[in-house]
């Protein structure tokens, strides 16, 4: 029957086909990708965030708390909740409401909390929910009070659907209980920085189109809810698999693969929207794609500005080529001194690693590899010593070269990751010994001396297997020394290493990272090498 399907939250803003193969009775039995650790770390890592921002909230309320564990069952949890709901309590922490079988909802939320005419919901999550500029709609960290909320002038909203859906969908569930505010659909979010409490009216026309997020919510969950039935009750699908940026960490992506890989799907080649219009315009698969004029033009009706490099990409990858050359000469700036740069960093806690290799003319100092490291755990003020030190020996290493007449850049592989720490540590740590100023930085990555490779190979190749440096490197000939080398691979060893899960520091994983970052370095070196060198080896796209 349809009543037996019911949604969770995250549905809404999961993959349509994903909703599908979870709901079908004939995917009951098939293998699934293995749990993915990092996915694994971080679910633990945000129940400790949670943990940590109950014990504050309950230490500086004044109101009734009831908390219910997490560890109970699933009925215990139910039954807890309505008690403390019957029961008039001023705030409920870890509430699991009653399933709505007739709405076809079902959830929770980490805190539900009491206004004069109902209930309203407040999220906590391991992620940042504000950027620096102003308007958000905030309060105080330990005040759940929406009343208070008034424009913060240093703060604005930063864009996750996710949270406005998830508070969407509690709203929705509280209304089947009765115990929704009437009249406003409010809701709360604590962030990664616990710093204050941003407001969402889920009314308000925030939403393309000028939906709310009420009504986005309403159209999704009818979506995957009719997604859901239909997989469930053996109808006809209404949702195929297409492969988008989620597929890499889903569980399900080797079914999805195995059906894609079958057809030759156009979404091997074509992700999302793009993939979708062509299949629409009847081009479904690699080989129909590869077919196709580049200097043609898209199929009637669509407008896709990228159509000649997909078609380029299709014949690309039926060639099993990782890469096409979209120019005659491929060409890279190099310089007299040269330094190669990459920055590690814990997922939004900082950065606690700046590795650099230095080559090139003798300029009177050290070449080759140098790492500045903190290795206390993130966040920790020790990141601003471990920042200036990077920034003076570079700073060292630019001035020494303009004092002897010499070129200088440095290299990094999408410069995006680097310059976020650049910009973000001179803000946090501003005042600091050492600490450059914002100028100082705005300067030098401005300059014609910070050379992004990412953008050289994105300007100059099309990558029928992705871009990113593990899969562009080794077409240059360069190989990881450690078999799992990956930024996942680092954040597992990075714990180990500072001993964040209460363990003692663990000084082989420290040796491990560093070792990891001085082959980025080193790659990002040989790539930008091969691109000075044997790079025109690689077929040109006119000629496929």
């Amino acid at each position: 029957m349809s009543s037996e399907v019911v949604l969770d939250a995250g549905a809404v803003s999961r993959c349509r086909r994903r909703v599908h193969l979870e709901h079908d009775p004939a995917m009951r039995e098939v293998p699934l990708a293995p749990p993915d650790p990092a996915s694994a770390q971080r679910i633990a890592d945000a129940a400790t965030h949670r943990a940590t921002i109950a014990r504050r909230l309950m230490d500086a309320s004044r109101g009734e708390w009831v908390s219910v564990s997490r560890e109970w069952t699933a009925a215990e949890r139910v039954e807890a909740t309505e008690k403390a709901l019957d029961a008039g309590a001023d705030f409920i922490w870890g509430a699991l409401l009653p399933t709505d079988r007739a709405g076809g909802r079902r959830g929770g939320v980490e805190v539900l909390v009491r206004t004069s005419t109902g209930y309203l919901p407040v999220l906590v999550v391991r992620h940042r929910i504000t950027d620096r500029g102003e308007g958000a709609s905030t309060t105080e960290l330990t005040d759940l009070n929406p009343a208070n909320a008034r424009p913060d002038e240093r703060r604005k909203v930063r864009s996750q659907p996710r949270d406005q859906m998830r508070l969407a969908h509690v709203r929705r569930l509280l209304q089947a209980t009765g115990r929704a505010e009437p009249g406003r659909a409010i809701g709360g979010v604590i962030g990664l920085d616990a710093d204050v409490v941003v407001w969402h009216d889920l009314n308000a026309p925030t939403w393309p189109g000028g939906r709310s997020a009420l009504a986005e919510y309403d159209a999704r969950f009818a979506d995957r809810m009719a997604i859901a039935r239909a997989a469930a009750e053996g109808d006809e699908p209404l949702a195929i698999p297409s492969r988008i940026l989620e597929c890499k960490h889903c569980p399900w992506w080797p079914v999805c693969e195995r059906e894609l890989r079958e057809v030759r799907d156009v979404s091997l080649v074509v992700r999302g929207e793009d993939a979708m219009e062509l299949r629409r315009a009847g081009v479904a698969t690699v080989d129909a794609l590869a077919k196709l004029d580049p200097d043609a033009g898209p199929p009637a009706g669509s407008n896709m500005e990228l159509f000649g490099n997909y078609v380029v990409l299709a014949r690309a990858w039926l060639a099993g080529l990782t890469m096409v050359r979209t120019v005659r000469e491929v060409q890279v700036a190099r310089a007299d001194v040269e330094v190669d740069i990459d920055m590690e960093s814990f997922g939004d806690s900082g950065a606690y690693l700046w590795g650099c290799l230095l080559s090139g003319a003798d300029i009177g100092m050290r070449q080759g590899y140098h790492a500045f490291a903190t290795w206390e755990p993130l966040p920790t003020p020790d990141e601003a010593r471990s920042f200036a030190e990077f920034w003076a020996w570079l700073t060292e290493v630019r001035s020494r070269a303009a004092a002897a007449g010499l070129t200088f850049r440095a290299y990094c592989y999408n410069a995006l990751a680097e310059n976020r720490w650049l910009f973000g540590s001179t803000r946090r740590f501003a005042g600091a010994e050492g600490m450059p100023a914002h100028a100082d930085i705005q300067s030098f990555v401005d300059s014609d001396e910070w050379v992004d490779l990412f953008q050289g190979v994105t300007e100059q190749f099309l990558c029928a297997r992705g871009k990113g440096l593990k899969v562009i490197a080794p077409v240059a000939g360069f190989s990881w020394r450690d078999p799992e080398a990956g930024g996942e691979a680092s954040m597992r060893w990075y714990r180990d290493a500072v001993g964040m899960d209460g363990e003692p520091p663990d000084a082989a994983q420290r040796e491990r990272l560093l070792r990891y970052n001085e082959d980025d370095v080193q790659a990002t070196r040989a790539l930008r090498e091969w691109m000075s060198t044997t790079a025109n080896t690689i077929p040109y796209m006119g000629d496929l």
